[in-house]
């Protein structure tokens, strides 16, 4: 699974809107739309960040594993 695909699937099961997300990631909703659909590269800072809020692990939100650990 690509990376913007597990990231709209996060915002999605979380019941979050675009617009929201991309508040808590300091960015705008247009840029975050571009992260989602692989236009844009997702800078490490805010892949943290949705890792922190989400409360995943880098690796999942990466695609290197498929069941998600929960941050200590």
């Amino acid at each position: 699974m690509r990376v913007y695909q597990r990231l709209k699937n996060l915002r999605e099961d979380a019941d979050k809107s675009q617009k929201e997300i991309a508040q808590i990631i300091g960015t705008s909703q247009s840029y975050y739309a571009q992260y989602e659909n692989g236009k844009r590269i997702i800078p490490f800072e805010r892949v943290v960040a949705l890792a922190k809020y989400y409360n995943v692990s880098l690796d999942y939100i990466a695609g290197f594993i498929d069941t998600p650990r929960k941050l200590k």
